[in-house]
This record gives C-alpha cells, structure tokens and sequence, in this order.
C-alpha cells in the first residue's frame, strides 16, 4: 500500500466514524437550566416533552419556509388584543403540566385546520379549527355556543353571556406569521369572552419544531 492509498483509506474511515463521534459528543439539551423534561397528559396517555438531544438536529421541512405569501401569512405582533397575554414556551409548558395534574379550568388549544395537525401537534392540545367559531365560514350561532358551553365553561343566561366559571384558554398555531389563532381569539373576543381568560402562543408550531421540542399525531 502507498502513503497515498493509506492516507486517503484513514480519511475515509475518520468520515464514516464522525457521526458516531458527533453522537457520542453531544451535550445535554433541556428545556430550560432547570427543566430538563415534562411529562403530560395527550388522549388519555402520558407523554413526556423533550427536546431533541442530538446538537446538529436541523427544523423539520414543514417549518423551513421563510417566505410565505402576505397576505394571508402575515407577521403577527407581539401584543395580539389588550388583556391576552402572549406567552413562550415555558409558559406553555407550565400550563400542560397544570391541566395534565388536573387542572380543568385550563385548555390548551391548536386552532389550525385538522390537516396541519395531522403533521404534529403540541402534547396535551385539544384541536378546535378557527373555521368552527367563524361565521364568516359558515359556523352557526348554535354549534359556536356549544363550544363556549360545553367545550368552554361559560354560561347562557337570559340571552346573555356569564364567563365566571370559563376556563382559561392557552391558543396557538404554525407561529409568528400564521393567523387562525389570531382569528379564533378575535372571534372569541366579539363573543364577550374575556381577555385576561384567553393566552396566545405566538411562536406557536414554527418555534416549537425550531427548539426541538416533542410532538404528538393523531
């Protein structure tokens, strides 16, 4: 064997063991410096929250755009209505974590249409489509007031609307530029439904995938 067959021979090998050693090298990722992990409740099932471990993971394809049409995908402000609070994903997390103990007063809710939730979707997420509390696209008055109701915790009262028992509701969808949970929470809003109940996750899919962080499918 020459010098220049052996050379290129351990160039080869070191290539083949780099992703190994890459593995093997990573460092711990946690969700913040002192939670490395969540465990939730999703359909029944305990689902525990990470994020992925391995340091050269990249942003899955789905969220890899950066420059989609607007409108209608239009970036977002930070501070949607007067009264929401915008939130990031500790928060986020801490309301999974409340509502999986058994905190009922709390929903956490994905308002894409079921086609971007069947790609993935926050763990402990209940999916309510922003076409389901709009007229604008065909929701009727009746089916939009069984979801306050029954979904919601509110009260009809005298043709009136009583939000003292509503449950708090934590709302996102595909992030910063995507509308359909803005849309639901201005719907929600017209409805009497207030403020201080209603907690938007801007970054929504878009900064979820970005850290890394677990999904579920339906």
């Amino acid at each position: 064997m020459t010098k220049n067959q052996f050379m290129a021979g351990a160039a080869l090998a070191l290539t083949m063991l780099a992703p190994q050693i890459a593995t093997a090298e990573n460092k711990p990722v946690g969700i913040t410096s002192s939670m490395a992990e969540a465990t939730v409740m999703h359909n029944g099932k305990e689902v525990t929250i990470t994020r992925d471990q391995n340091n050269e993971a990249v942003v899955i394809d789905a969220f890899s755009k950066t420059s989609r049409p607007c409108p209608p995908f239009c970036i977002q402000p930070i501070s949607l209505a007067p009264g929401v609070e915008t939130i990031a994903e500790p928060e986020m997390i801490d309301y999974l974590v409340q509502m999986s103990a058994g905190d009922d007063s709390i929903m956490v809710i994905d308002s894409r249409t079921p086609n971007w939730v069947e790609r993935g979707t926050i763990p402990g997420a209940k999916n309510l489509p922003w076409t389901d509390l709009s007229t604008a696209r065909g929701a009727d008055p009746l089916s939009i007031g069984d979801i306050l109701t029954e979904e919601f915790g509110a009260e009809e009262f005298d043709g009136l609307w009583k939000f003292n028992n509503a449950k708090t509701l934590v709302m996102f969808c595909n992030g910063m530029w995507c509308g359909q949970s803005p849309t639901n929470i201005k719907s929600l809003l017209n409805f009497g439904y207030p403020a201080h109940k209603i907690k938007w996750y801007r970054g929504g899919m878009q900064n979820w995938a970005n850290l890394g962080l677990t999904t579920v499918k339906p």
